[in-house]
């Protein structure tokens, strides 16, 4: 069988993007391979929600080893992503489908700058990593190839973790407030970094003294070995966000 065909998607950035839905858990859906209930079933809401440092408010988690902490607080997916999914699979995908918190309309989340700062209302994020599809989201789209599907379309939207606490609606305007110029994206590391871009995101880190989440230093070195590079990235500028803040937690 053939690798699915990257995602054509087309999304005009010219006039600034927009937050067009904010979403949040509408009812549990149980996973029957897990066991769990899982909060992927979200809908968008009428009027302000508050993101805090663990997540928005009124979101849940079901598998919380592998969701939700700081690193992975706030879910983004862009709204023109998510129907170019809906055409070529011929599927309804409304705003929330994917279980994204934030609907961006002429922002493409994919091309966001791993540690790029976004004023969203009265709240402050920072990119931290994509999304890797899981078998719960295949569960929920209702395929059990999605997760080769969603991952062969290259494009994964970002998480965000919440540096200033606050509340955001519809219709607030995404103000981009710095992008580091280590210009690695997140669907840059979705697709795979190359040696280049892994010593630039670790070298950034270093500099600056960012946590990275975990598993994006993990994805980094793994490129850095196979070029035949050493790696010593600082264990102290890696972590799950699963503690009390940024940079706290295994």
């Amino acid at each position: 069988m053939s690798a699915p065909a990257p995602l054509s998607v087309r999304i005009d950035q010219s006039t600034g993007g927009t937050i067009a839905a904010v979403c949040t858990v509408s009812q549990l859906f149980p996973v029957a391979a897990s066991g769990l209930m899982s909060g992927i079933d979200k809908r968008p809401v009428d009027g302000p929600v508050r993101l805090l440092t663990h997540g928005v408010l009124g979101d849940v988690q079901g598998d919380r080893e592998n969701h939700g902490g700081v690193f992975k607080a706030v879910y983004a997916f862009s709204r023109e992503t998510r129907l170019a999914h809906a055409r070529e699979r011929e599927l309804d995908l409304p705003d929330g489908s994917f279980g994204e918190n934030l609907v961006t309309c002429g922002q493409d989340t994919d091309e966001t700058v791993i540690g790029e700062r976004w004023r969203i209302g009265g709240a402050e994020i920072e990119a931290t990593t994509p999304r890797n599809p899981c078998g719960t989201f295949a569960a929920w789209i209702g395929d059990p190839r999605w997760g080769r599907r969603f991952t062969g379309a290259g494009r994964a939207g970002a998480y965000f973790r919440v540096l200033v606490p606050g509340e955001t609606r519809a219709g607030d305007g995404i103000e981009v407030l710095s992008r580091p110029g280590h210009g690695v994206t997140i669907g840059d590391a979705f697709r795979g970094l190359d040696a280049r871009q892994a010593r630039a995101l670790l070298g950034w880190a270093r500099e600056t003294g960012t946590v990275l989440y975990d598993s994006l230093a993990r994805v980094a070195e793994t490129a850095l070995r196979r070029a035949g590079e050493s790696t010593d990235f600082p264990e102290h500028l890696r972590s799950s966000g699963r503690g009390l803040g940024p940079g706290t937690g295994r």
